[in-house]
């Protein structure tokens, strides 16, 4: 993690991570205003703060009450070298606390991370900089031998090279990857977490068999979805962007509406219209995209060929990013080799998503075949002796498809994980499958996995499939786990165990779509140095329901964004209207508004934490309309789940608006005790909404220029360097 210092007034300094902000000092005795902590002071919290972390950890996950635990930690120095210190940390436990607990939450002490570090010993290394943006890669720690080759199946370079040319492109982008977190809980299984230290909501995860296939597996990643602007889906980019000479890509063409709203001539195809608008009832405007919302310029479309004869189709953005989310792209060495990535994705989540909700079972893998390959047995057996039950299935529907599955039981929680993973290499196919169960997640991550049903409408329902897209975590049918297997066991192989070409793989993998009589469309990024591929099947490979574009596309933003962002300059009959657009709308009223509007707020503020009940509350209090702020009021305090300090707000002006509302009541009756039970700044507060005078408490002022908003700003300073490198390739202006 990057930790960026600023020097304020005297000692004071300033710390800024992430979304977060810490000011240290020093005590009066050492010249400093006492203000706030020290740095050393900080360095011992850190340790005691972890330790209650993993005991809170542990008895979450046991649901065992922390009321009557109490936790302290002391340093004793040495006299002889201060540097030599004892933390000593004492831990307090109810008396009908059982033994095997008692035992466990001093082993979860034991495994606390500042604890574990500071044991091994960190390195130090202290250096002179020209700039401290410039060293772009200065967090990447692991550094391959530049003389080592190691090839692994699918990939046309060795792990070392590719590893060092997605590191140069990321360089080259000024674009600083700093790598959050390693783990690797059983043998032949390793994930890791990098993300942008500037911006870390650009981040991936990574998966493979080794460090560096994890590494390569976590940039490969990266470079996709920065090249298919997935990063920023669904985000305003500003008006500059909105206003540039392209916005998305040089090779973008921009389609006005027909008339009445209909869809213009030259966007998609037949038979992409017969899948996407099947009732007619597609509008030109359902295609504006969110991320620009300039409607004047229209439709933004992209080129996509299509593979049956080579045409080009455009495609709206607003389509893409609303139905496939990241599915069906990848970065590859060579064209091929992405291609092969792309298809066998867009294999494995269909396939997936036919099984589950058909609620399949599917046969073993026989023990004489899982033989064949002894790391995927030493990371099955490793998980298998921390207790959780492995369940290795062929996923090809009979030889079909080049899909596998490994399932995961976790008998402390009843808990299921179905993992899936494709490739033409059935060792390969079974490696992603087993490395995609533990990418990212500790074993106590595993005790939240939902338990399997014979509910057929908790399995069919479309969010499952969107929930087992994103990480894995929907609903399986006990059905999949019946010993009658729908389909005899089959020991496919696409690949010839790698004597055929990414080409020849890739060719095979279109074959099987064509036999299907799907048809494949393809678009290529190349712009900023890697070759990237998004390929999109439709009637296949979106994630979520095609009618989504008519009734929860993501453009709705651009009916609300103005205004909310500009909230504090709205006069009433504007904030009329727009109460009446949200409430016209029919929108989910626990709606985040950083998901409406496209606007990543920081979630430590109120906008960050913003509903739209929240809002439309608010627009009634500075509209007066005190008795509809009231019923929002209690509603909100009913069913929200925010801050301490928000919800003691709304306590407040709940009371306040009781008095208020109560012809025999009066507030001065019930002020003092008022103040003396929420404080007087938050009554100042309370009394001021009501009284009209102070407007959306809470919400700092921004307006469409995103002043103030730094998360967001970082968010499109990363957008930016793209921008400027594809105008660059381009010869174009940016």
């Amino acid at each position: 993690m990057e930790i960026k210092v600023n020097f304020l007034d005297k000692l004071r300094l300033e710390a800024r991570f992430d979304d977060f902000t810490v000011i240290a000092d020093q005590p009066i005795r050492y010249k400093g205003d006492g203000s706030a902590p020290g740095p050393f002071d900080y360095f011992l919290a850190s340790s005691a703060l972890c330790a209650a972390y993993f005991v809170k950890l542990y008895c979450d996950t046991r649901n065992l009450p922390t009321d009557n635990i109490r936790l302290s930690q002391n340093n004793i120095v040495d006299p002889e070298n201060r540097y030599k210190q004892i933390f000593k940390i004492q831990v307090e436990l109810p008396e009908d606390l059982s033994a095997k607990d008692r035992q466990g939450i001093l082993r979860s002490i034991e495994r606390c991370t500042v604890k574990k570090v500071v044991q091994t010993g960190p390195e130090f290394v202290i250096e002179e900089v020209e700039n401290l943006d410039a060293d772009a890669q200065a967090l990447l720690t692991l550094n391959p031998d530049p003389d080592a080759h190691t090839y692994i199946l699918g990939k046309d370079l060795p792990l070392e090279q590719t590893i060092a040319n997605m590191s140069k492109l990321l360089a080259d982008l000024g674009i600083k990857i700093e790598i959050a977190s390693w783990r690797n809980l059983v043998p032949n299984v390793w994930s890791l977490h990098i993300r942008d230290a500037h911006s870390p909501m650009c981040f991936t995860n990574g998966k493979g068999a080794s460090k560096e296939s994890a590494l390569a597996s976590a940039l490969g990643e990266y470079i996709e979805r920065l090249n298919c602007n997935h990063f920023y889906n669904d985000q305003f980019w500003g008006e500059d962007i909105a206003d540039a000479a392209f916005v998305h890509y040089p090779n973008e063409r921009w389609f006005k509406p027909g008339r009445k709203d209909a869809l213009p001539a030259g966007l998609l195809d037949e038979y992409c219209l017969e899948i996407y608008d099947p009732e007619g009832e597609l509008r030109a405007s359902h295609l504006y995209d969110t991320n620009s919302g300039n409607v004047a310029r229209g439709i933004c479309a992209l080129p996509y060929v299509r593979q049956s004869d080579g045409e080009v189709v455009y495609f709206p953005t607003n389509l893409i990013d609303n139905l496939y989310l990241s599915n069906g792209m990848s970065a590859g060495n060579t064209l091929p080799e992405a291609q092969v990535q792309c298809l066998s994705e867009i294999f494995e989540r269909a396939v997936k998503r036919e099984i589950i909700e058909g609620e399949m079972a599917l046969p073993d893998v026989p023990p004489q075949v899982l033989a064949k390959y002894p790391g995927i047995v030493a990371g099955i057996q490793g998980l298998e002796a921390q207790g959780f039950p492995v369940l290795v299935k062929d996923a090809s529907l009979g030889g079909k498809y080049p899909v596998m599955c490994v399932t995961l039981m976790n008998p402390r929680t009843g808990g299921v994980f179905a993992s899936f993973g494709a490739h033409p290499s059935l060792e390969v196919a079974l490696e992603r499958s087993l490395t995609e169960l533990l990418q990212g997640r500790s074993f106590e991550g595993l005790n939240d996995l939902p338990a399997p049903t014979f509910e057929s409408n908790a399995v069919t329902e479309p969010n499952n499939f969107v929930e087992h897209f994103i990480d894995s975590s929907g609903v399986v049918s006990w059905r999949f786990f019946s010993a009658k297997a729908d389909y005899p066991f089959v020991e496919w192989d696409f690949s010839s165990h790698g004597e055929r070409s990414n080409a020849e793989e890739a060719a095979t993998l279109f074959g099987i779509l064509e036999d299907m009589g799907k048809e494949v469309y393809m678009a290529v990024f190349d712009q900023l140095g890697a070759t990237v591929c998004r390929i999109v099947v439709p009637g296949y490979s979106e994630v979520y329901p095609v009618d989504d574009l008519i009734w929860n596309n993501t453009n709705k933003a651009l009916a609300f964004r103005a205004d909310i962002l500009n909230l504090h300059r709205l006069d009433d009959e504007a904030l009329e209207a727009l109460l009446e657009r949200l409430e016209e709308s029919e929108l989910d009223d626990y709606t985040d508004i950083i998901e409406l509007i496209g606007i990543e707020f920081d979630e430590n503020t109120v906008w960050g934490q913003l509903t739209i009940l929240e809002l439309k509350l608010l627009i009634h209090l500075a509209l007066q309309q005190l008795e509809e702020a009231k019923e929002r009021v209690e509603a909100f305090l009913q069913y929200n789940d925010n801050t301490v300090d928000r919800v003691l707000f709304y306590q407040a002006l709940n009371v306040v608006l009781e008095v208020m509302l109560d012809d025999e009541l009066a507030l001065e009756d019930y002020e003092a005790n008022f103040r003396r039970m929420f404080g007087d700044a938050r009554m100042d507060a309370v009394i001021g909404s009501v009284e009209g005078r102070v407007r959306f408490h809470g919400l700092t002022p921004t307006s469409m220029k995103l002043e103030g908003l730094d998360r967001h700003q970082r968010l499109i300073d990363s957008y930016r360097k793209l921008h400027r490198a594809r105008a660059r390739a381009a010869g174009v202006s940016a």
